[in-house]
């Protein structure tokens, strides 16, 4: 019975080790767009000639105190977890860097530029797959505080809620506002730190879902989705490509004409063959490269629509 016993023991120890080492999301912490909105932290953004209100992380990181200090006691509560992170501040810095640059890339034929909002480009540069979108309201009752808090897990490439945590912290006297969130969130945080380890495992198993657009040129070349290559369509030969490079053959062809396929729910490897991070530019790359070999030899224009989409333009470059 001891050496049953004993064994089980072992068995347990075994299973919480490989928890410890297996690989976990890497999270990037943002005030919640309610919140930038309450507190005038809001900048206009103009997407393609649609007008959009986006929230401006940099000037609230540079005017509320109080929001660096709610990041930071997020980020090491997380950290205490085993769960890495991806600091805000810095990867605004690393944006604006880059900014001159990305502002140089244009089409070689239209001169079209990068189709790429501010989200986008924070969410590309950050490479992180879970936002954790924070918001809070503080109340006093007498000498006592209290914090309501809503901290939701979004996946950075589809934005769907992943993960949830959200209540009330008892009254307190303290009046540092991390320390009123800690409080608060602690009963939670093993609860909400499973969903995202879900999530990620689920990611690991099946993919990670994307979407991609496949649009041909207007040039006179007669090339579209319908021209026969063999036996095949190109059309179809799009298809088989994505049937073999795609986890578990996973994929929904929503749309599709002869000039246009909408492929949605697009499950892709989560890593590439190196063993570093994939994301939709990186699969979408890998078709182009495949449409321009023989016996194709169709050239393409790859076109970034933000971390999770692609638009693929069949014809030229």
């Amino acid at each position: 019975m001891k050496r049953q016993i004993l064994i089980l023991a072992m068995l347990c120890l075994a299973a919480l080790a490989a928890y410890g080492q297996a690989k976990k999301p890497k999270l990037m912490v943002v005030p919640s767009d309610n919140w930038c909105q309450q507190h005038g932290f809001m900048q206009t953004f103009d997407n393609q000639g649609i007008t959009e209100n986006i929230p401006d992380y940099q000037a609230a990181l540079l005017k509320d105190a109080d929001l660096n200090n709610v990041i930071s006691k997020i980020n090491i509560l997380m950290a205490d977890k085993g769960f890495p992170l991806t600091d805000l501040q810095q990867t605004l810095k690393s944006i604006r860097n880059l900014s001159a640059e990305d502002a140089l890339i244009q089409s070689k034929s239209t001169g079209a530029s990068l189709a790429e909002s501010p989200l986008d480009r924070l969410r590309r540069t950050a490479k992180c797959d879970i936002i954790l979108e924070l918001s809070w309201q503080v109340s006093t009752i007498g000498p006592k505080k209290t914090i309501t808090y809503n901290l939701r897990g979004l996946d950075a490439y589809t934005n769907k809620q992943v993960a949830g945590a959200q209540g009330t912290g008892a009254p307190s006297f303290s009046a540092e506002l991390s320390t009123l969130l800690e409080e608060a969130v602690q009963n939670n945080m093993d609860n909400f730190c499973a969903q995202l380890m879900t999530h990620f495992q689920d990611l690991e198993t099946n993919g990670r879902e994307v979407t991609l657009d496949i649009k041909v040129f207007d040039d006179g070349s007669g090339i579209d989705l319908e021209s026969e290559y063999g036996d095949l369509e190109l059309a179809e030969i799009i298809d088989n490509w994505m049937t073999d490079n795609t986890v578990n053959h996973r994929f929904n062809k929503t749309d599709a004409t002869e000039n246009y396929i909408l492929y949605e729910q697009v499950r892709i490897p989560l890593y590439k063959n190196n063993g570093n991070a994939q994301d939709t530019q990186d699969f979408a790359r890998n078709l182009r490269n495949y449409l321009k070999q023989p016996p194709y030899n169709i050239p393409s224009k790859l076109i970034n629509r933000g971390l999770g989409r692609c638009l693929l333009v069949i014809g030229q470059k």
